[in-house]
């Protein structure tokens, strides 16, 4: 089973915009590259730097709880910890993460965004050796995997409901071509081979889960509006809220988009 990679995602800030990626080197047993390394934590709630543990996606903002973050665009360059704003293609900030004032920059800029209260301002999680992903709860294993999507079962889906879905709706890291709608659903404990055909080397991964959606795939990346019930049609349609998988980088390598994709006929051992 044969397919080619589509396109590369990283979501520097949890819920917020994505930053496509032409190529990116991947490590063994490590989460995507730069993927969730911030998080804005709601001021009132749980999140604690000091005695950190991992929390719900309920404890920080993100598009599930306030959409209208969708309406900026945030790219990262990590080796200078330089945050850049833009919305619809215009700079809005460019903000130095080693920086109090730069922190304190980019938070005040999400809370005008939200239009949070003149006394409500987020605080800039950052812990090191942590992903914010969704599952980091499931412990370190789950944390450092990297997400994938058949963009086949995003049409597939198109077709049953009678509109188009933007597939960065689901916020993956992977995005795949020229499979069989659903195909990944028969991949879990099986080795797949993301790129190499192009002289990049390639990487190894395992399928360990599938992705189950929530709330947030109802929100429109590009207008910031709640607009389709994802979770709910994918029930309706197929019986489940499944879209996409997750799995752990067994062997690192350079991914580049274009690049072809193999999927193993057995599980990997």
């Amino acid at each position: 089973m044969h397919g080619t990679i589509d396109s590369l995602y990283r979501y520097p800030v949890k819920g917020l915009t994505p930053e496509r990626l032409e190529r990116v080197a991947l490590e063994a047993g490590r989460a995507f590259p730069a993927d969730r390394l911030f998080a804005l934590a709601k001021p009132s709630g749980a999140y604690d730097a000091q005695n950190f543990v991992p929390l719900s996606k309920r404890e920080y903002f993100v598009l599930l709880n306030t959409e209208r973050l969708a309406g900026l665009a945030a790219s990262y360059d990590p080796e200078n910890r330089t945050m850049r704003v833009t919305v619809q293609g215009h700079p809005v900030l460019e903000a130095d993460f080693d920086t109090t004032e730069g922190r304190a920059e980019f938070v005040e800029l999400y809370a005008r965004v939200a239009d949070l209260p003149d006394d409500v301002r987020p605080v800039l999680a950052e812990q090191p050796g942590y992903n914010f992903t969704d599952n980091a709860n499931d412990g370190p294993r789950m944390m450092n995997t990297i997400s994938l999507i058949n963009r086949a079962s995003i049409r597939d889906l198109e077709q049953r409901i009678g509109r188009e879905l933007d597939p960065l709706r689901f916020r993956a890291n992977v995005y795949l071509e020229g499979l069989e709608p659903w195909a990944e659903r028969q991949w879990i404990g099986r080795e797949l081979r993301l790129g190499g055909s192009g002289g990049s080397g390639g990487a190894s991964v395992r399928v360990v889960e599938e992705t189950e959606r929530c709330a947030a795939t109802e929100v429109d990346p590009t207008t910031a509006r709640r607009d389709v019930p994802v979770v709910r049609l994918l029930h309706e349609n197929y019986g489940h809220e499944i879209m996409g998988v997750f799995a752990e980088v067994l062997s690192g390598g350079e991914l580049v988009v274009g690049d072809t994709v193999s999927v193993s006929d057995e599980e990997a051992a």
